[in-house]
């Protein structure tokens, strides 16, 4: 049952978004890539909330546990955002390595995550409120944290627009 349900899910999912919702690696340099070298992140909030039920069980964590919460937008070439991202570091994960996520600004997570390093990662895709999102299940150095990534309808129009010059 879950897996038709998989599988319904996936049939809905645009053609030009299904790449960029299961592609492995550093999201912060796919998009790069695609904005031909320009990218930016804009923090709009970082906070401490109590992890959902949903994500303690992800996390294998206590569902009372702290979490530090960081909501962002990803900007490409366009003064639309494309990304709205959020990040979800339960406390314990904030230690050692992982410390230097609660003070990175504006710099993407990204740019830590994959240097030098390949994390191990596990990933679910659902439809959210805002668009098509891709939740990853981090494991970096000993530490487990959520990366949440909702696709804006500004990024597959850009897509759309994309690949319709590069097939013409």
């Amino acid at each position: 049952m879950r897996q038709q349900q998989s599988q319904l899910r996936d049939c809905k999912i645009p053609t030009e978004l299904r790449t960029w919702l299961y592609a492995s690696g550093s999201l912060t340099q796919q998009l790069t890539d695609l904005a031909q070298g320009i990218f930016k992140v804009k923090p709009n909030a970082e906070h401490f909330q109590r992890l959902s039920l949903k994500d303690a069980q992800w996390l294998k964590m206590p569902a009372h546990h702290t979490a530090w919460v960081r909501e962002s937008y990803l900007y490409g070439c366009e003064a639309q955002p494309w990304v709205k991202a959020k990040s979800i570091f339960p406390i314990l994960s904030l230690q050692g390595r992982a410390r230097i996520f609660q003070h990175i600004g504006n710099k993407p997570i990204g740019y830590f995550l994959f240097q030098r390093t390949t994390p191990v990662c596990e990933r679910r895709v659902l439809w959210l409120e805002d668009g098509w999102t891709r939740q990853s299940c981090y494991t970096w150095h000993g530490c487990k944290f959520i990366v949440q990534e909702t696709f804006l309808p500004a990024f597959e129009q850009y897509l759309q627009q994309h690949s319709l010059r590069t097939s013409s």
